[in-house]
């Protein structure tokens, strides 16, 4: 037999960065607010962002927020003139977190912390009296066509409103299971298939392992697409190289911007010496050649390139890593130089979407309110962050776009409370 608890107020089935942010902004308006967190502690994608850091938001103009996400961005203009990224670093400084901005306008803790933010998130939430409770939300109660509650573990919660905020499906050991897309389904909305996003990338061939575990910074990173022809991303930054492709901030980024993958279609070229154009370059290689005119190719090239790449750079230009410096021909220094310029990686997919930072995909747009993230299909049910369909690039965009959508959220399912009430 089932258990009832009768509850009042609003719901929250999920206790990361947009659960705790729609039940702060809810609670804010004076109604109770129990956030439903599977994990024993909330916040635990969010502890892991940013390498341990939390890059959570990015201090940029309007402009520049809608220029960072590939699709879907007009859904986002209510809720980003709602809370843009001003407001959340006001939010969090507010609540004893100082910030600092770097490169990229990425926004971090001053701390390097992300827990700092969990725990702020966590602070603010308790101090509003919102409640905890850390079970698994099983099923929706909707009667009559209006969500009144939940079910988790044989017992039946009752509520006046309920917000979906579980989350997307990478990262499912930190909860991130998919949960919220059946629990959406279950009130009547579709589902756009979830895709991984801002994940890594895997090499048609064995270059990379050849270098796994080398990181290089101060590199651009161009996408091609033979399909098209086109020329699909280009940045500078950071990247890694792994025994499966490619990884890192750069690669992440691009990732973004790969639809369909299909063998041959992608390839990734990596410009080694971005900082210097092909005369300049020359110019460094020849004068290297002549401080090392005497040793082996292989042995000349310490002071250019990192020791691990340089036996397999060598083995790809096709150039005698035994010839003598002096002995090299202008062609074979032009053609190594290309090189430099463009290193190119055939990449065949992608890796798993347990490994992608953010899922492309999620509750159709078009069954849920921009101005305030409610359910056009079941009354009383909001939606907030990656359980929709929105993403965005890296940078700290697709933080924002969870705290964004949480305070409509959060606002509009307390109003809904109120109205119901009188």
């Amino acid at each position: 037999m089932m258990n009832e608890m009768i509850q009042k107020g609003v719901a929250v089935i999920g206790g990361g960065a947009a659960g705790m942010m729609a039940a702060i902004h809810a609670a804010n308006l004076g109604v109770p607010v129990t956030v439903f967190e599977r994990n024993e502690r909330c916040g635990r994608k969010l502890r892991i962002t940013g390498k341990g850091r939390c890059n959570l938001t990015n201090h940029c103009t309007r402009d520049v927020f809608f220029a960072n996400i590939p699709g879907n961005a007009r859904f986002l203009f209510s809720a980003w003139s709602r809370f843009d990224s001003a407001a959340t670093e006001r939010f969090f400084e507010e609540a004893g977190v100082p910030l600092k901005v770097e490169r990229g306008n990425r926004v971090f803790p001053v701390s390097d912390k992300a827990t700092d933010v969990v725990d702020a998130l966590v602070r603010e939430c308790r101090s509003r009296e919102v409640k905890f409770i850390h079970q698994r939300v099983e099923k929706l109660v909707i009667e009559r066509g209006r969500a009144v509650g939940v079910i988790c573990q044989r017992q039946s919660w009752r509520f006046d409103a309920v917000i979906i905020a579980t989350g997307g499906c990478s990262y499912p050991l930190t909860g991130s299971t998919g949960d919220g897309y059946a629990l959406a389904v279950s009130a009547g909305h579709s589902i756009v298939p979830p895709q991984p996003s801002l994940v890594p990338l895997v090499e048609d061939g064995r270059f990379c392992a050849t270098v796994q575990g080398l990181s290089l910074r101060n590199v651009a990173l161009t996408v091609t697409d033979h399909r098209s022809g086109k020329e699909i991303f280009r940045d500078f930054g950071e990247m890694m190289f792994t025994h499966y492709g490619l990884t890192g901030p750069l690669v992440l980024s691009a990732s973004a911007h790969l639809a369909e993958m299909e063998k041959g279609r992608y390839t990734v070229s990596i410009d080694l010496k971005p900082a210097l154009d092909e005369k300049t370059l020359d110019a460094r290689l020849l004068s290297d050649f002549e401080k090392y005119k005497n040793k082996d190719f292989l042995n000349a090239l310490s002071d250019l390139l990192p020791q691990k790449l340089i036996s397999p750079l060598v083995e790809r230009s096709g150039i005698d890593g035994h010839k003598k410096v002096n002995a090299i021909t202008k062609e074979e220094r032009r053609a190594f130089l290309s090189l430099l310029k463009g290193l190119t990686v055939p990449v065949k997919g992608f890796r798993p979407i347990e490994e992608a930072i953010i899922t492309k995909g999620g509750v159709n747009l078009s069954e849920v309110d921009p101005r305030t993230m409610a359910s056009k299909k079941t009354a009383g049910l909001y939606f907030a962050g990656e359980v929709l369909d929105l993403d965005a690039y890296t940078g700290g965009f697709n933080l924002q776009i969870a705290f964004s959508t949480a305070v409509l959220a959060g606002e509009a399912a307390a109003e809904f409370v109120w109205r119901e009430e009188n």
